[in-house]
């Protein structure tokens, strides 16, 4: 086991502002106290940039329809606005970030995504998992930021769900622990946040609909990362990852 965090940050965190400003702040106080990987998403900043260029964004099942022009769009935005900004912030933060994506090292191979309500177009599932790469730079003392586009066997790029690039990453590192940081400060029962829960326990209320929502596939994937043999999950919120509060999902 690598005793490295793994840190998965959807895209509401990554926009400019006090927000990102608070985030990078936060990551550097993480990285001071051991190694750190952080693997992102963007989708808000793709559906923008979709729409100034005349594209609809189109969704089935909660997965973006990527054709080739929108796989452009994703590219750019993943791999370079978004990734370029958080790396340029915890750069000024005094962090030794470097920004790559699933393309670079051959991270991440992915083949088509197919749906049985429809084709995708370039959506992509982990095929294989190299990080040689993230070990050689964590080693070196840099905190790699990872963009989730991923390198299809075909050597075009593919857009890969970055939860599932996250849990990728984690399994394949061994990481002591990963994090998914939300919009809500953890797994919430009554109003409150259940502050730890077992693997059977979490179970149990996704079946008795006390987790609903978006909050099944964050909670399912903390599950599937137990599986992997890391030790802890987190999911929780900016400031929850600031006062190291949360939901800890173990075995």
């Amino acid at each position: 086991m690598l005793q490295a965090t793994l840190i998965k940050i959807g895209g509401a965190e990554l926009k400019r502002g006090p927000v990102l400003d608070q985030l990078a702040g936060v990551l550097a106080r993480l990285v001071s106290r051991g190694p750190l990987v952080v693997v992102h998403g963007g989708g808000s900043d793709i559906a923008d940039l979709q729409r100034r260029l005349g594209l609809k964004p189109r969704f089935v099942d909660g997965l973006r329809v990527t054709d080739e022009d929108s796989m452009q769009v994703a590219e750019m935005v993943l791999s370079g606005t978004v990734n370029k900004r958080l790396t340029a912030r915890l750069v000024m933060e005094g962090v030794r970030a470097i920004g790559l994506s699933g393309v670079d090292g051959g991270l991440l191979r992915a083949v088509k995504l197919v749906h049985p309500q429809g084709d995708l177009g370039r959506v992509g599932q982990i095929h294989a998992v190299d990080v040689s790469c993230l070990r050689d730079l964590i080693a070196a003392g840099y905190t790699p930021v990872v963009s989730p586009i991923s390198l299809g066997m075909d050597g075009a790029a593919f857009n890969v769900n970055a939860d599932h690039a996250a849990l990728a990453i984690a399994r394949a590192l061994g990481v002591a622990e990963m994090i998914f940081l939300t919009d809500v400060p953890g797994v919430m029962q009554d109003g409150s946040v259940l502050p730890a829960l077992g693997a059977d326990e979490a179970e149990r209320l996704i079946a008795t609909g006390v987790v609903t929502g978006g909050m099944i596939p964050k909670v399912r994937s903390a599950l599937e990362v137990l599986q992997a043999d890391i030790g802890t999950v987190r999911i929780t919120n900016l400031a929850g990852l600031s006062q190291g509060t949360g939901t800890w999902i173990s075995a």
